[in-house]
């Protein structure tokens, strides 16, 4: 079902905000919405908002792999993003990550066993200074980790795979 059959209204209002001559404005709305359910925009998805705004598939993927809250794999319910950047890895962003995937027993951009986790390198996340940090996105939203070691980080890993549990 394409997502103008399973989001008709919603589509309707978020065009409307634009000039029919700036319709292209609205695709960072569409992506969000079709990422919704299930966490990434299918390649379905992306030809679908491609039509609606008159872009191709290419530019589409382009918007999604500059900004890191948009993704066009499935992963982990909870992709965790440690940010990398100079200022950040200056202040041992780089050995961080590699720990902490040593520790989970991935490489970057790979899923724990359990599926619960995504670990994922990012550039940018505006907290140089509290480096090592990373954001969190899962389906409750985005939530900012600072100043982390990789006991706190296992720590939350466990609180997060105990709420997955009683969520069940």
């Amino acid at each position: 079902m394409s997502l103008a059959e399973k989001y008709p209204q919603e589509i309707e209002k978020i065009l409307a905000k634009y000039p029919p001559e700036q319709k292209r404005s609205a695709v960072m709305a569409l992506l969000y919405m079709a990422m919704r359910e299930e966490g990434y925009v299918s390649k379905a998805d992306k030809a679908d908002i491609a039509e609606m705004l008159e872009m191709t598939t290419t530019e589409i993927s382009g918007i999604i792999g500059f900004y890191s809250l948009f993704h066009d794999e499935k992963a982990g319910q909870y992709r965790l993003q440690v940010c990398t950047d100079i200022g950040c890895a200056l202040r041992g962003a780089d050995q961080y990550l590699a720990d902490l995937c040593k520790e989970l027993g991935v490489k970057p951009g790979e899923t724990t066993k359990d599926g619960l986790v995504t670990v994922e390198e990012v550039k940018c996340l505006a907290a140089c200074d509290k480096a090592p940090m990373f954001q969190v996105q899962s389906p409750k939203g985005i939530k900012y980790h600072e100043e982390m070691t990789i006991a706190a980080t296992i720590d939350l890993i466990e609180e997060l795979r105990k709420d997955a549990q009683e969520a069940k």
